[in-house]
């Protein structure tokens, strides 16, 4: 009997080993990049949720079911991975809304901008949350994949152009002598939009406005009192 007990013991703890659950192994090319993506997805909700500092690798390998060891095979570190997810967050935006840089009437292209910036925002809150509503520490230059002033990755760069030509061919006000102050002007004024919609638009104490209604309104207001000549913006 006591032979058995220990046989029956052997195979239970046998049986218990095989099904606990393990993470799959990483294979081939596609297998990483899809756990790189699972990587970034989590991190970024953790860290919309909580907070970047509160949240640790450990935690964000806990929520995908893969070891902390796992995440530093990909990241370097904490700051490595907030970085990645910032980049491609950035690129996102920056290749969403690269087409409207080709259209020729040059106030209609920093409306179109500003329309281009609200639907990548409403489509994608969570990514907006942690790109322009989460405290965090400003862009590590070195280890940043995104090429600073390049329009085809830098969403900046794009608005900062296009505010400059029209700067440079006389259309804004001649008192406004800074065209980097107007296109933080114009690009605050879509923020603002965005990230009320964003954070309160399901608030039912306010009766809001329809929110294209709403940027619609804000792009001719700003524009107007920024332009020489008023134009009509439809």
């Amino acid at each position: 009997m006591h032979f058995t007990f220990k046989v029956n013991s052997v195979k239970l703890t046998m049986l218990t080993l095989k099904t606990i659950a393990m993470p799959p192994k990483v294979k081939s090319v596609q297998d990483r990049e899809k756990l790189r993506a699972s990587i970034l997805d989590a991190a970024r909700t953790l860290f919309v949720e909580r907070g970047i500092d509160a949240v640790s690798m450990r935690e964000i390998a806990k929520k995908i079911n893969y070891s902390a060891t796992t995440l530093y095979h990909h990241f370097s570190d904490k700051e490595a991975l907030l970085q990645a997810v910032c980049d491609e967050d950035f690129l996102k935006l920056a290749s969403g809304i690269n087409q409207i840089m080709q259209l020729p009437d040059l106030i209609e292209r920093i409306r179109a901008l500003g329309n281009g910036y609200a639907m990548f925002a409403l489509q994608h809150p969570n990514h907006y949350r942690l790109m322009f509503m989460t405290p965090r520490a400003p862009c590590n230059l070195e280890i940043t994949s995104i090429q600073q002033g390049n329009t085809e990755q830098d969403a900046y760069a794009q608005l900062k152009l296009v505010v400059k030509e029209a700067f440079e061919a006389g259309l804004f006000r001649p008192e406004l002598t800074n065209y980097e102050l107007i296109a933080q002007t114009v690009w605050a004024g879509v923020h603002g939009v965005c990230s009320l919609q964003i954070a309160l638009g399901q608030e039912g104490w306010i009766q809001w406005a329809d929110v294209q209604s709403r940027l619609d309104l804000m792009q001719r207001t700003v524009l107007q009192g920024l332009l020489k000549q008023p134009v009509s913006i439809s």
